[in-house]
């Protein structure tokens, strides 16, 4: 074969394909009924004949592949509005399958074009007389996505006896119909008194509508400025009542919805608390989350300890068995559950192994077991836990090993008593000379030394060994202060300072800044070393350098130095303030609000939902006689 016919070949092979999949596709399209082309010169024309045709067709087979065809357009972006007057002509056809593909088109177009819902305003309202109740749901569905005049002022009347209507399907549509009239025109649902029509649906037979009204009336709640919804005691009762028979959705809606309940007694509380642990067996995760927050809600106004207790253990096993989920499902339970360990550290005692990572998990579900991990840890299984992080400090995942190797340091800065072995470890991963691995291993231990001074000098030595293979800012700002802190043991300290400072001008901020105080220290441990070196730095800090952090503490470690060595080395040596472990320790404000929002996007960001919603309102624990706050304390660390 020669070259050129190679390449015609090669050219035509694709197009081939191409006509292939043209062709299937029409294939598919036909099968569902529609035409072959989906749209073209004299289509519209066309589906007009076909939708006002007069023959004879007793089962309206023309009319819904008609109909079809309009959709399929629709949905593909042709704009199929020229037609409404012959789709409006098609809302007299009782055929359900016809009047879906109706309100289908109505809702597309009408909220740009107000003729065309003006004109379909008479079959509204023939629809919402129908007697069947399928046919009047899907009226007054329809007429609430339809924010046009006309529509809403005919939407009022019907709108009410629907939601007294006697089919529990239609009363539920209405429910939801009410919030969309509310968010379009708030003062004319207040006006109308649809909320309180609301309210008397929480007591309707019908969970379905229970849970629809209670959602209706959630929303409206958040979403006013003025309207606070509040549920007592007895309305609380009824709702959980209907709990068993609602679907998921209908059950996070009611389980929603008792956050607006305030118990009076510790009782009260403890009742509710008791007839929602069931739920916590159900196999949604959305149930799951939402039954715990609201059992924590609820657990803040529990006054004693010896009920608190059984409690805590009982919500133990089920954010483990949602660890058995998809990664995404697991990582916003372990978000969740790191909150709750803040407020109640005791919640998941002895299950550390449940969040030991597997070689499968991605990336961020790993790193979020690992702060639960060092959570857990405690003396007893301290050992088990550094095990298992050495392990982890082995991976391939850079950013999995880095967590680790911190997390190993966090852990001999929580527990004393497993400080040597911590220690032990991080300089075992050290000898290993894997450059991130040795860089996260002399940060952390930085934090170790200002933990525990004058414990761990003799490691130093190790760490110097490693100053040619520091490269980032962290690392090398880490290693400057253990030499500026010990620069009395170490001989050769001015020397290796030295050669920090050949590159000071090139340095972050973060390494000049380390590299300022730790010459000034050395000049007042050891003056005769460090005489060279201050005049130098101090210049540069003063002089050279655009910070004005640099800068100003550059002036001032001069005007110590120059006017009162005793008072700069009382200044520069003082004690440090303590360093804790704890990596996300929120205040207790904001952790209090978070923990009423478990489930949620905002406990996943840990910013309250006013921050990233425009008319969210701020949740607070309802003020009561019960509310007490109780917690039950970690058993504490030994010194």
């Amino acid at each position: 074969m020669s070259d050129a016919k190679f390449f015609q070949r090669g050219k035509y092979q694709p197009h081939q394909t191409q006509v292939r999949k043209v062709v299937r596709r029409k294939q598919q399209i036909a099968a569902c009924g529609f035409c072959g082309d989906i749209i073209g010169v004299g289509k519209v024309h066309d589906l007009r004949l076909e939708l006002t045709s007069e023959k004879k067709d007793p089962r309206h087979q023309r009319k819904k592949v008609a109909m079809k065809k309009v959709v399929a357009n629709m949905t593909m972006g042709n704009d199929m509005s020229a037609l409404y007057h012959e789709v409006i002509a098609c809302m007299h056809i009782p055929d359900l399958e016809v009047k879906k593909m109706v309100y289908l088109f109505l809702i597309n177009y009408a909220r740009a074009r107000a003729e065309i819902a003006n004109h379909a305003v008479n079959g509204f309202e023939d629809d919402l007389n129908d007697a069947n109740p399928l046919t009047r749901a899907m009226a007054i569905r329809t007429m609430g996505y339809i924010y046009v005049e006309r529509v809403i002022e005919s939407l009022i009347d019907p709108l009410r006896h629907c939601l007294r209507d006697r089919d529990p399907y239609v009363r539920k549509t209405a429910a939801m119909a009410v919030l969309k009239l509310y968010m379009f025109d708030r003062s004319l649902v207040e006006e109308e008194k649809f909320l309180d029509m609301l309210k008397d649906l929480l007591a309707d037979s019908n969970p379905s509508v229970v849970a629809n009204a209670v959602a209706a009336l959630t929303e409206v709640s958040e979403r006013s400025p003025h309207i606070k919804l509040k549920l007592n005691m007895k309305i609380a009762g009824k709702l959980i009542t209907a709990l068993n028979e609602c679907n998921e959705w209908g059950q996070i809606y009611i389980l929603e919805s008792l956050m607006y309940v305030t118990p009076q007694t510790s009782e009260d509380a403890e009742t509710v608390i008791e007839r929602i642990l069931p739920r916590l067996q159900h196999g949604n995760s959305g149930v799951v989350l939402v039954s715990v927050k609201v059992i924590a809600y609820m657990m803040n106004y529990v006054g004693r300890t010896e009920t608190l207790e059984p409690i805590l253990r009982k919500l133990s096993p089920p954010l483990v068995t949602l660890l058995t989920s998809g990664p995404e499902v697991q990582y916003i339970t372990l978000r969740n559950i790191q909150l709750l360990l803040q407020r109640w550290p005791t919640i998941l005692q002895n299950q550390q192994r449940a969040f030991f990572c597997k070689y499968d998990d991605p990336i961020y579900v790993k790193l979020a077991k690992l702060e639960v991990i060092l959570s857990l840890t405690t003396e007893e299984n301290a050992r088990v836990v550094l095990a298992e992080l050495v392990e982890y400090a082995t991976e391939i995942d850079v950013d999995f090993v880095r967590k680790a190797v911190r997390s190993i340091g966090r852990i001999a800065i929580k527990i004393e008593l497993a400080a040597d072995r911590s220690v032990r470890a991080l300089m075992d991963l050290i000898q290993t000379k894997v450059n991130y691995v040795v860089q996260e291993a002399i940060v952390v231990i930085r934090d170790i030394f200002r933990k525990y001074p004058n414990r761990y000098e003799s490691i130093i030595g190790t760490l110097c060994e490693n100053l040619d293979t520091l490269d980032e800012a962290e690392a090398r700002a880490a290693m400057i202060w253990i030499i500026g802190q010990y620069a009395d043991r170490i001989d050769n300290s001015d020397e290796v300072l030295g050669r920090f400072l050949e590159t000071f001008l090139e340095d972050p901020a973060e390494v000049q800044l380390a590299l300022l105080t730790a010459v000034v220290k050395l000049f007042i441990m050891r003056p005769t070393a460090g005489q060279e070196l201050v005049p130098k730095v101090l210049k540069w800090a003063t002089e050279d350098i655009d910070s004005p952090d640099i800068r100003d503490r550059g002036f001032i470690y001069w005007r110590l130095l120059s006017t009162d060595p005793e008072m700069a080395r009382t200044v520069v040596l003082s004690e440090k303030p303590e360093i804790s472990a704890e990596g996300e320790k929120l205040e207790k404000p904001l952790l209090e609000e978070l923990l009423l929002q478990v489930g949620t996007l905002s406990s996943i960001y840990r910013k309250p939902p006013s921050t990233f919603i425009p008319f969210a309102k701020r949740r607070v624990l309802g003020a009561s006689a019960a509310l007490t706050r109780l917690t039950i304390a970690a058993p504490p660390v030994s010194r």
